[in-house]
């Protein structure tokens, strides 16, 4: 624990001490942190670079000449919280650029001087010294500022020394005070003065005197129970002769009776300013507004904060009325536990109030107040519950300025409200309201406050805020982002901390001229639905706060954790309308480069081809069944034009040995259209000749047989389909449609017809070899199929096998 006070106690002092490096030229500083390390002596080895050294909290009893020696760049000397009784300054006489030396809090007794001219900043307050400390060599220091000093005696001849200088602060830090010599203070030449007393001192006069002496005058541990001078004294001290125009007391515990006098005191003075923090009163009550002296008085400001009250014996209204009756501009009564406060029938002055953490209810507006002048009002942290009661107190006044924050407040619809045109500034955090306060709001407000309330949507049926240019509806219960249809003019918007899942596209069209959003900390939904608002970020330059580590996905649960900057949702995916047009273009792709194919393919006769196979593939159930239809040996595709030499030629040598041909002429069955008995006609058989002639490749029918042929399903070898070459056929003379043709004529082998007769006899023979290759194997077939169906099957089954065995 002790380490952690000591880095704390050393980071105050830097910041304090920045100002002064701020004034001087850059340097590199090198700072030395030795605090509260129980330190009887100064270190030995300390950097000859540094220029900042804390030796805070330890136990040095006293300093050397040779301890600062090897620190000549040193500008910053912490001593503070030592045990330090004497010193001699001349031992900083090589720390020629020191500018801040803190000695408080030692026991010094005995300080023999020595002029540091450039010294800015020198602290001697809290010691032990019978007398203030100050001869001639301080009176040389002209660059000193800031000159703390304590001592159990003050004398005139003291500050005489130094009245010269100009000080921007004198510091009185006593530990006792035994002697004063009046008139003392006025001769110092300060901005500010600040004396902190001894317990059971009499303030009185270092009051007196200290009015008179600087413009800034604070003063703490003022008590009650030293005696007060007599009350004719105190009006001794009039304008004329006060410099001090603001004045702060802290802790304060006095008697009801005598802080009014200080009031009184005070108010016939030079003081605009009167603050007291830490104040405790009480006791028997003698005096109070019915014999205060109201006249006389540049008062302006009157702050007392932090108050704490003993026990009364008399009603508290008197003391509300005290202050209420001061013909003031400012008055502040905040931290008091005040239950109520009371105003004078007729108008007063007042154009700030600020009565904050108290305990005010409603009745404070159930009396009539007459506060025509009054701009701003601060009612925070009170008990307030009705805010239609403060619209008809505001009513009456000039007010800009309103705080009703940390109160108990909430609006009812049938309520009806009552605002000035002059409002324009409201805080309504912290309470109780839901959607309905937004049909209670002055016209013409410009920021409005309304974060941590249990608001849940913004109603569309409200008037229309046309000067709202900020709005804070942070920490409520908001599903979506407000619509600006009803503030224009809104800039700045904080909707942090709701519940917003997609930010509707009604705010990014109606709210164009919001240039700052807060919405972080929401349970987002990182679908398609915000990608609009993702890009809002892209593309608006900063105009998201916390964009790079409060928004967040919370759904869907792929993506939770992850930050919306890191979101990729693409433009195809959540764009509908491009979606559709990307579809339409590519079918329409599709369809062009159909339309290509079948105009310059013949695509629909492949296509109607196809379908009729493929309802003759259904009607056949499986390849055995497909091989118990084979009844010929081969098919014979050729043209009509070429008839004479299958019919002479082809069919006689064949039928010597094969007697099952198929023959478009005897096979095709009258009742099927063609395309079903071609396609009956090869799967039936076993191997197909087709006759190639250049009247083949003109004829459409004959290309039809060669493409079935070649997509047959039983038919898997390559050795099924045999060419006869009647006459030759160049590859460029085949149409372009069909392709099929071609790319078989360009991969198998072909029988061609000899011209020359003498040679036609190997010819025949490689034709029957081509047709009879496994024909064995399919005759054996043949008999088991009969054997086996003549076993199974009745009496007709079975002549019908046997008609196809002697086929």
């Amino acid at each position: 624990m002790k380490r952690i006070r000591s880095i704390y106690i050393f980071c105050s002092i830097a910041i304090s001490v920045q100002g002064w490096a701020s004034k001087l030229p850059e340097e590199r500083e090198l700072t030395t942190n030795c605090s509260n390390m129980s330190l009887r002596k100064i270190p030995a080895d300390l950097t000859p670079t540094t220029t900042t050294l804390d030796l805070s909290y330890n136990l040095l009893s006293q300093l050397q000449s040779s301890d600062f020696r090897s620190v000549s760049k040193l500008k910053v000397l912490i001593l503070c919280h030592n045990r330090i009784q004497e010193l001699n300054i001349k031992i900083f006489e090589f720390n020629r650029e020191l500018r801040y030396l803190d000695l408080s809090y030692n026991r010094l007794k005995i300080v023999t001087w020595y002029s540091l001219a450039g010294l800015r900043h020198l602290d001697l307050s809290f010691n032990d010294f019978d007398t203030v400390p100050i001869c001639e060599e301080t009176g040389n220091m002209s660059h000193l500022e800031i000159l703390g000093l304590s001592g159990a005696k003050i004398q005139k001849s003291n500050f005489q020394k130094i009245a010269h200088l100009h000080l921007k602060t004198v510091f009185l830090g006593l530990r006792s005070l035994s002697h004063y010599e009046e008139g003392s203070l006025p001769i110092l030449n300060t901005t500010k003065l600040h004396i902190v007393l001894p317990m059971n001192t009499n303030f009185w006069v270092l009051l007196h005197d200290g009015i008179k002496t600087s413009k800034i005058l604070e003063m703490t541990n003022i008590d009650g129970k030293s005696q007060f001078a007599s009350y004719g004294t105190q009006k001794n001290l009039t304008l004329e002769n006060s410099k001090t125009s603001i004045l702060l007391l802290n802790k304060v515990d006095l008697l009801w009776d005598d802080l009014l006098l200080i009031f009184q005191f005070v108010w016939h003075t030079s003081v605009e300013c009167f603050q007291i923090q830490h104040l405790t009163f009480g006791g028997k009550v003698y005096l109070d507004h019915y014999s205060f002296d109201y006249s006389n008085t540049v008062m302006r400001t009157i702050k007392l904060e932090h108050v704490q009250f003993r026990i009364f014996y008399i009603p508290q209204e008197r003391v509300y009325l005290l202050f209420t009756k001061m013909d003031i501009e400012n008055l502040t009564i905040s931290d008091a536990q005040m239950p109520y406060m009371l105003f004078p029938i007729y108008p007063t002055r007042f154009q700030y109030l600020n009565f904050a953490n108290n305990i005010l209810t409603d009745d404070l507006f159930k009396q009539p107040i007459q506060l025509p002048h009054l701009k701003t009002l601060i009612l925070k942290g009170n008990k307030l519950e009705t805010f239609s009661l403060v619209s008809f107190f505001a009513n009456n006044t000039s007010l800009k300025h309103l705080d009703l924050s940390q109160n108990l407040l909430q609006h009812e619809n049938g309520e009806n409200c009552f605002w000035p045109e002059t409002l324009i500034t409201m805080n309504l955090s912290s309470n109780k309201f839901a959607d309905s306060v937004f049909r209670c709001l002055p016209r013409n407000i410009q920021i409005l406050d309304l974060n941590n309330n249990k608001i849940q949507t913004v109603p569309k049926d409200i008037i229309h805020l046309k000067s709202l240019q900020e709005l804070n509806l942070a920490f409520n219960f908001l599903t979506d982002l407000p619509g600006c249809s009803h503030f224009r003019k809104l800039s700045i918007l904080n909707i942090e901390m709701n519940l917003i899942l997609s930010p509707s596209l009604d705010f990014f069209q109606s709210c164009q001229e919001v240039k700052i959003l807060n919405a972080g900390r929401n349970p987002f939904r990182c679908t398609c639905e915000l990608r609009d608002f993702i890009q809002l970020e892209e593309y608006s330059e900063g105009m998201m706060i916390g964009w790079l580590d409060s928004y967040i996905c919370e759904y869907p649960l792929t993506l939770k954790g992850t930050l919306l900057k890191d979101v990729h949702l693409p433009e195809l995916s959540c764009n509908t309308t491009l979606l559709i047009v990307t579809i339409v273009v590519i079918m329409l792709v599709l369809g062009m480069a159909v339309a290509f194919c079948c105009f310059y393919f013949d695509l629909p006769w492949y296509l109607r081809m196809l379908g009729q196979w493929t309802l003759q593939r259904i009607r056949k159930t499986t390849q055995e069944q497909l091989k118990r239809n084979v009844q010929f040996h081969v098919f014979i595709a050729y043209s009509e034009h070429d008839s004479t030499w299958v019919k002479h030629e082809l069919i006689p040598n064949l039928e010597k040995k094969e007697k099952l041909i198929c023959l478009h002429e005897g096979n095709f069955d009258p009742g099927k259209s063609i395309i079903e008995n071609i396609m009956n006609c090869i799967e039936k058989s076993y191997k197909s000749i087709f006759v190639l002639s250049p009247n083949f490749v003109q004829s459409e029918w004959c290309h039809y047989e060669l493409y079935f042929a070649h997509h047959s399903l039983f038919h898997e070898n390559s050795d099924y389909i045999i060419f006869i070459l009647l006459e030759p056929i160049p590859l460029y003379c085949i149409p372009t449609k069909y392709p099929k043709l071609k790319a078989l004529m360009e991969k198998k082998r072909y029988l061609e017809w000899p011209k020359d007769r003498r040679i036609c006899g190997l010819f025949w023979a490689n034709l029957r070899a081509a047709i009879n290759a496994n024909l064995l194997e399919t005759r054996e077939m043949y008999e088991l199929q009969t054997f086996v169906g003549l076993n199974e099957e009745s009496q007709g089954s079975a002549i019908s096998l046997i008609r196809t065995d002697c086929l």
